[in-house]
């Protein structure tokens, strides 16, 4: 899948990718943009093998775009609070319930990352361990918290952020929807400074050094020229999962 498109305080681009190892891709990556000029970023990577995992994130974007285009305006801040806790818990009922009814689903689950922009506040919800990065001034930050086991020794102190890259756990994930019929979601809020931002699967973050996908936001290309870049990149570097990529730019610099 894959999309660009301009509006009126900003560009944004979207793809996902097979990579070079898997059969199904099971990532979904989208970005809307209201009649308001609220932003709306996802990306899911989907979990449960034999086309499970691309069910369960699929079903995940479809909801939660769906219930974005059915909201007329965001009233405030506490307004999108509230309707991103609840469209997330919604989303893990509406995958949950799917993978008790059928056993061709047990199982499956997807992991979650959005960012809302809305006037100057972003609001960035977590479950798992895809990202959403900032970029500001050639510095890439990361605003999620990677919910596995290896984030969990890394934020304990018990080892290094080297050697996250090569646990023998670092793929075991802690939190992920649909997998319980309750869902522990982090939802982060901070004022928006017109940054870059970059949401992605571990497809992306695995197969790109944090210092190489730097040089590839910084540099002049459009967002769709970068997305394609950064996909090149982590193919060429093996291409190990499937890859989801999403970068919003906005027009204004402070």
């Amino acid at each position: 899948m894959k999309k660009d498109e301009r509006i009126s305080n900003g560009r944004f681009a979207f793809h996902t990718d097979v990579g070079r190892v898997r059969i199904s891709n099971e990532d979904q990556a989208c970005a809307l943009v209201n009649a308001f000029g609220t932003v709306l970023l996802i990306v899911c990577d989907g979990m449960g093998g034999q086309n499970k995992g691309d069910y369960a994130s699929a079903l995940a974007v479809s909801y939660i775009t769906d219930e974005f285009k059915k909201v007329n305006r965001f009233i405030n801040s506490l307004h999108v609070y509230y309707w991103l806790n609840q469209v997330c818990k919604n989303a893990n009922s509406q995958i949950y319930s799917e993978s008790i009814r059928s056993p061709v689903y047990q199982g499956m689950g997807t992991t979650l990352s959005i960012a809302v922009i809305r006037k100057r506040k972003l609001f960035v919800a977590q479950v798992g361990d895809s990202r959403v990065y900032s970029f500001k001034n050639n510095e890439l930050v990361q605003l999620t918290e990677d919910q596995t086991y290896v984030g969990y020794l890394y934020r304990t102190g018990q080892i290094t952020k080297e050697e996250m890259a090569t646990h023998p756990k670092r793929h075991m994930i802690m939190n992920a929807l649909g997998v319980y019929p309750t869902l522990n979601i982090d939802i982060k809020v901070r004022k928006y400074e017109n940054e870059t931002l970059l949401l992605c699967s571990d497809g992306l973050y695995n197969n790109a050094s944090e210092t190489t996908i730097s040089s590839v936001l910084a540099n002049n290309d459009s967002p769709e020229e970068k997305v394609n870049e950064l996909i090149s990149i982590s193919n060429n570097n093996g291409g190990s999962d499937n890859i989801a990529v999403v970068i919003w730019e906005s027009y204004y610099a402070d």
